[in-house]
C-alpha cells in the first residue's frame, strides 16, 4: 500500500477524536471517507499529512514511517493537501497561487502549469485573475492545482464540494477523476456521499473515531444500512 495507517489514536488538545481508527490507500487509488458529523472524518486523513498528534498507532508512506512528521517533510515525500477554507491566496492571481505550489519544483514549472491548465481550462482563461474575486467552485480549482504544482504520489482532499452550487459539485468530481487518471492517489472526506462513493475504488465508514465499515465504492452504496444512515435512503 502506498499509504498505510493503523491503530491511530490521538486529535487536539490532548483530546483523542482517533480512537483506533486504520485506512490504507494503495498507488492510483480514489479511497473516500464517510460518516457522520463528530465521527472523526477529517482528523483521519490529517493525521497522514501531520496535522494531528498521533499518541498511538503508525502512519507509513511509500513504506517509510512517517508517524507525526512535520507538514513541510510530508510533502517533499510526495503528499498534498487541500483544506475545505482558507485554502487560495486570496490576494493573488491565479497563476501566482499555482506558481506557490510549486516552490519544491526545481525546474519545469511553466510545462506542470500548463498541465494543469489542460487539467482546469477554466483556469487558463482567468489565469491574470486574483482568487478572492472568483466563486467557490472557482477557487476549490485553484486550490487543487496549486496542489498539483508538485506532481504528488498521493492528494488529499477535506470536502472538495463543500458549498458548492450542484454544476460545480459535478465538475469537481470530474476533475477529481481526471487527476486519478494521471496515476494520481486520491484520499478525500466528502459530504456529498453518493456522488463520492461513485467514483471511488474504496470507502472507509467512520463513527467515533472508529471503523465501522469498509468496502469498494460500490459495494457500499448498495449497501441498504449504509445508504439508511448514511446515504439519505
Amino acid at each position: 500500500m502506498m499509504l498505510d495507517m493503523r491503530g491511530l489514536v490521538g486529535g487536539y488538545g490532548g483530546n483523542d477524536v482517533l480512537k483506533g481508527a486504520s485506512l490504507s490507500v494503495a498507488a492510483g487509488e480514489i479511497v473516500v471517507i464517510i460518516g457522520p458529523n463528530g465521527a472523526g472524518k477529517s482528523t483521519l486523513m490529517k493525521s497522514a499529512f501531520g496535522l494531528v498528534v498521533l499518541r498511538q498507532g503508525h502512519v507509513r508512506f511509500d513504506g517509510e514511517d512517517i508517524t507525526n512528521l512535520r507538514p513541510d517533510l510530508v510533502v517533499r515525500r510526495g503528499m498534498s493537501y487541500v483544506p475545505q477554507e482558507n485554502n487560495v491566496f486570496p490576494s493573488l492571481s491565479v497563476q501566482e497561487n499555482l506558481e506557490m505550489g510549486a516552490y519544491l519544483r526545481k525546474a519545469g514549472t511553466a510545462e506542470r502549469m500548463e498541465q494543469i491548465f489542460e487539467i482546469f481550462p477554466r483556469l487558463k482563461e482567468r489565469r491574470k485573475q486574483t482568487a478572492g474575486q472568483m466563486s467557490g467552485g472557482e477557487r476549490q480549482m485553484v486550490a487543487m492545482g496549486r496542489a498539483l504544482m508538485l506532481d504528488p504520489k498521493l492528494l488529499l482532499l477535506d470536502e472538495p464540494t463543500a458549498g458548492l452550487s450542484p454544476l460545480f459539485i459535478e465538475q469537481t468530481f470530474e476533475r477529481i477523476v481526471e487527476v486519478n487518471r494521471l496515476g494520481i492517489g486520491i484520499l478525500m472526506v466528502e459530504q456529498n456521499a453518493k456522488q463520492a462513493l461513485a467514483i471511488a475504488h474504496r470507502g472507509y465508514v467512520l463513527a467515533m473515531g472508529a471503523n465501522r465499515h469498509q468496502d469498494s465504492g460500490a459495494a457500499l452504496l448498495a449497501n441498504r444500512d449504509i445508504a439508511e444512515m448514511f446515504l439519505g435512503g
